[in-house]
């Protein structure tokens, strides 16, 4: 009897050593059980993924744009890949802001296990071998591969667009400053997601701006900075970024922090939390919250924290 229980337990063992060979255990996870968008309806979904960033913008026509992925570990990642699943979208474009490992180290899994249509790269490619893999797998699996710099744009049927006004596409040299910036907008309603740029960018593009406020716009896209409704903040509400003159700007209605926590950096720091209230801005945080989302239509908006973490 021992006999045939050891036995037993073995071949238990091989079956899941066979089974995680040529069925990675993302493609077996369910579905989150998340309410179907309404019509006309475009949410913004902030995930939370510890320290580390991945936002889905899911348009109303059902094509959702992955913004990031986290950092890649088992709990987090298995949770973006149940969430991404619960969209049931009709097509998933994805985006690496930049080649920190926070914002790249969950999109191959995600990339496996979800599809993808579309990936848009930085400028300044990451030299960790994990990036390289993700490169590799991309040009494999014959998915187009696009950088991503300023006047790129995502447009949509429903007449939501987003645009990215930052990073130049040449003569960049600084990760975090070349990371990508995009604005997301729909109803008259306005997302500036900021990655992980610094106040040395924040004033490059106020620069920018006060020379020509038409500079970022792409087409028939503009682009308006002033009174932004959600801000995602820069760099997980660092120090070094939220500057005064850049909140002065945008004058944020909403800000949205994505850290984890008890992080070990200290996200978000205090100076960039006052800059925040002396801002006039809501904060809302994936380290207190969890994942939460955005819903516009009809030209207003709401927030819903009733969302799995």
């Amino acid at each position: 009897m021992r006999r045939l229980r050891v036995a037993v337990i073995i071949l238990l063992i091989v079956v899941i050593v066979l089974v995680g060979a040529f069925c990675p255990y993302e493609k077996l996870l369910p579905a989150y059980n998340i309410p179907a968008r309404l019509a006309g309806e475009l949410r913004v979904h902030f995930l939370s993924v510890g320290e580390g960033d991945c936002t889905v913008v899911e348009f109303p026509d059902g094509a959702i744009v992955v913004i990031d992925a986290g950092g890649g570990g088992f709990y987090h990642t298995a949770a973006a890949v149940r969430y991404i699943k619960g969209l049931a979208a009709r097509s998933v474009s994805y985006v690496v802001t930049h080649a920190d490992s926070d914002h790249y180290g969950g999109m191959l899994k995600l990339i496996s296990s979800c599809g993808a249509d579309a990936l848009y790269l930085p400028v300044l490619d990451g030299e960790s071998a994990y990036y390289k893999k993700l490169l590799s797998f991309a040009a494999n699996a014959s998915i187009p591969v696009k950088r991503l710099s300023r006047y790129a744009t995502f447009l949509n049927a429903s007449g939501a667009y987003m645009v990215c006004l930052s990073p130049y596409s040449a003569g960049e040299t600084d990760e975090n400053d070349s990371s990508a910036v995009l604005y997301l907008a729909y109803g008259g309603v306005r997302f500036l997601f900021c990655a992980d740029i610094t106040a040395v960018r924040e004033r490059r593009l106020l620069r920018d701006y006060a020379l020509d406020r038409h500079i970022f716009d792409s087409g028939d896209c503009s682009v308006r900075l002033e009174g932004i409704d959600f801000l995602k903040v820069s760099h997980h509400g660092s120090a070094y970024s939220s500057c005064e003159e850049w909140l002065g700007l945008l004058s944020p209605v909403n800000a949205v922090i994505t850290s984890g926590a008890g992080n070990r950096y200290h996200h978000p720091a205090l100076q960039a939390a006052a800059r925040l209230s002396a801002a006039g801005a809501r904060v809302f945080r994936t380290d207190e919250l969890g994942s939460f989302a955005v819903s516009v239509i009809d030209g207003a908006y709401s927030v819903n924290t009733d969302r799995r973490s």
